[in-house]
């Protein structure tokens, strides 16, 4: 597809998230799988089921449009899922690879609210009155996705992963993995 104009870039965008929300279909229940906290796996699957509905809402988009949602495998979306899936399979203690999970989801996230936001104006640009109110509650809802996960990080997973007794030492003292911790909170807050 040439991109001539800004209708023609308003589609490719439409279509390179499109490609993103269906490759994150297939990789969220791997990532809510390896998720050891409950909070974390419950919240990877309830965000698939809402990036099925944010699938759905751009299908309604292209129908309106009377365009094929079909297009090129978004690249940015597949680099950023491989990244993720390497973070699944890395030999390393549970809360620290909860950590690593948590910054894999929010890099989706951010790379997702760039693409939506672009979208939205685009398709106001456009006059495309309903593409954009469409396009701006799934961007809502990747915003507080993202500080769902920011919040699940301070307040416990990167908590949790501060002081992991490494293979063969015994943390000897307690008191000051809790004081670590309450500090980390505090801290978290600001």
């Amino acid at each position: 597809m040439e991109l001539e104009t800004l209708y023609d870039l308003y589609l490719h965008e439409l279509r390179d998230l499109y490609s993103a929300e269906q490759q994150l279909i297939k990789a969220l229940p791997k990532m809510s799988e390896a998720a050891t906290n409950r909070q974390l796996s419950a919240g990877f699957n309830q965000h698939l089921q809402q990036t099925k509905q944010h699938a759905r809402r751009l299908e309604q988009i292209f129908e309106r449009l009377e365009e094929s949602g079909r297009g090129p495998k978004c690249e940015g979306m597949e680099g950023l899922i491989a990244e993720g899936d390497k973070m699944v399979k890395e030999n390393a203690e549970d809360e620290v690879r909860d950590a690593g999970l948590i910054a894999a989801a929010q890099r989706v996230e951010h790379y997702e609210i760039a693409g939506y936001g672009c979208a939205r104006t685009y398709a106001k640009l456009l006059g495309d009155k309903t593409g954009a109110r469409l396009l701006d509650t799934t961007l809502k809802e990747e915003s507080q996705t993202d500080k769902k996960l920011t919040k699940l990080a301070k307040s416990a997973i990167n908590l949790d992963a501060i002081y992991v007794p490494r293979a063969g030492k015994e943390n000897s003292d307690s008191s000051l993995t809790q004081k670590v911790k309450k500090l980390m909170a505090k801290l978290a807050s600001y």
